[in-house]
C-alpha cells in the first residue's frame, strides 16, 4: 500500500473504532460557556440525544463537561486541558469559545453547538464549505436583531431611546450593535451604547441610564446571560424594559427575549457529533443554521412595569411567564 492511500485510510477511519483500538471509550470535551444553572437544560439536551443515537455516557461514551461560568478568558484553560488529555472532539458554544478552540488545536474536531456570527468571525470559511476542523450550528444572532428591536417597540410604544448593553470583548458583539444601531435609525430612534466589562460594571451602567432611556437591549453574551438576573434586577429598578436574546434571562425576571431554541440547537450539535465518530469530517459538513426561535414574554415583569401586552402579542408568544 502507498503512504498517501494509508494516511488516507487513517484519517477516514471513525474516531469511535481509533478510540476503540487505543483501549478507551471515545471522550467529548463539552465547554459551556455561561454558569452550570444556565447551561444545564442545554447539556441535557444534548446528552439525551447522544443517548438515542446509542452513544450512552459512561458505557460507549465519555462526556468531559466543563463550564467557563460566563468569563471568556476562563475558556483557553479549559481547552488546554481538552486537548491534554487528549478528547476526540470538542462541543463548544460561543465566538469567542469557539475561536479559543481554534487556537487550542488544528487537529481534534470542533462542533459549535451554538454561534453567533461564525463566517463574519473567521471560525468557518463559509457555511456550506466550513473547512478546516469546525463545523456546527449559526444562531443568525445578528439577522435576528432587527426582529427583537420590532418587538421590543411593539411593546414599548413611547420608545425614543435605547440603550444597548453589550461587551466589547466579545467578537460578536461589535457586528450585533452595528445592527441594532442601523435598525434604530431606520425607525427614527435614537441609541446609547452602555460598555461592561465585568459583573461589577453592571449595576453602575444601568444606573446611568436612569432617565437617558426608554428600554434596555442586551446584546448576546456569556458575561450578560451569566448575568441576567443582576441585569434584570437593576433594570426594574431604573424602570427599563430589557429586551434579551435567551428564554432563561426571562425565567430570571427580563421582560422578553427573542432567540433560538438552544437545547434543539444542542440536540442537533449531538448528531453532528455522531456523524462525526462514524468518520464524517468536520470541514465536509456543511454549518447549519437554527430554525426554531422562540418569543418569550414576562408578563409579572411587564406588570411591574405598567406596561400592556396586547392580546396579537401575546398570541404570537411561545411562553408566557406569570
Amino acid at each position: 500500500m502507498r503512504r498517501r492511500e494509508f494516511i488516507t485510510l487513517v484519517v477516514a477511519f471513525p474516531l469511535a473504532a481509533q478510540a476503540e483500538r487505543a483501549g478507551r471509550l471515545p471522550i467529548i470535551g463539552l465547554l459551556g460557556p455561561n454558569i452550570e444553572g444556565v447551561d444545564r437544560p442545554r447539556v441535557a439536551a444534548f446528552v439525551h440525544r447522544l443517548d438515542e443515537l446509542n452513544w450512552v455516557e459512561g458505557r460507549s461514551i465519555i462526556i468531559d463537561y466543563r463550564s467557563a461560568e460566563g468569563v471568556v478568558e476562563r475558556a483557553a484553560g479549559i481547552l488546554a486541558d481538552f486537548v491534554r488529555r487528549p478528547v476526540d472532539i470538542i462541543v463548544v458554544a460561543g465566538d469567542a469559545q469557539v475561536l479559543a478552540a481554534k487556537r487550542a488545536t488544528a487537529t481534534i474536531p470542533i462542533v459549535m453547538s451554538a454561534a453567533g456570527n461564525p463566517v463574519g468571525n473567521g471560525l468557518v470559511a463559509s457555511l456550506a464549505r466550513p473547512g478546516g476542523n469546525v463545523t456546527g450550528l449559526s444562531l443568525q444572532l445578528t439577522d435576528t436583531a432587527g426582529k427583537r428591536l420590532e418587538l421590543l417597540r411593539e411593546i414599548v410604544p413611547r420608545l425614543q431611546r435605547l440603550a444597548i448593553m453589550a461587551n466589547f470583548a466579545n467578537p460578536t458583539t461589535a457586528v450585533e450593535v452595528d445592527f441594532v444601531e442601523a435598525a434604530t435609525h431606520k425607525l427614527g430612534l435614537d441609541t446609547i451604547r452602555s460598555q461592561v466589562g465585568s459583573t461589577d460594571d453592571i449595576a453602575p451602567a444601568i444606573e446611568r441610564l436612569k432617565g437617558d432611556a426608554d428600554a434596555l437591549y442586551v446584546c448576546a453574551d456569556p458575561l450578560l446571560n451569566t448575568n441576567g438576573a443582576r441585569i434584570n434586577a437593576a433594570a426594574l429598578a431604573a424602570r427599563l424594559p430589557s429586551m434579551h436574546s435567551f428564554r432563561n434571562t426571562v425565567e430570571a425576571g427580563a421582560l422578553v427575549s427573542y432567540g433560538p431554541d438552544f437545547p434543539a440547537s444542542y440536540r442537533r450539535a449531538a448528531e453532528l457529533v455522531d456523524k462525526i465518530l462514524h468518520g464524517a469530517k468536520p470541514a465536509d459538513i456543511p454549518v447549519e443554521q437554527s430554525d426554531k426561535f422562540d418569543f418569550v414574554i414576562n408578563l409579572k415583569t411587564a406588570k411591574i412595569l405598567g406596561l400592556e401586552i396586547s392580546p396579537s402579542l401575546l398570541a404570537r408568544a411561545d411562553e408566557t411567564i406569570e
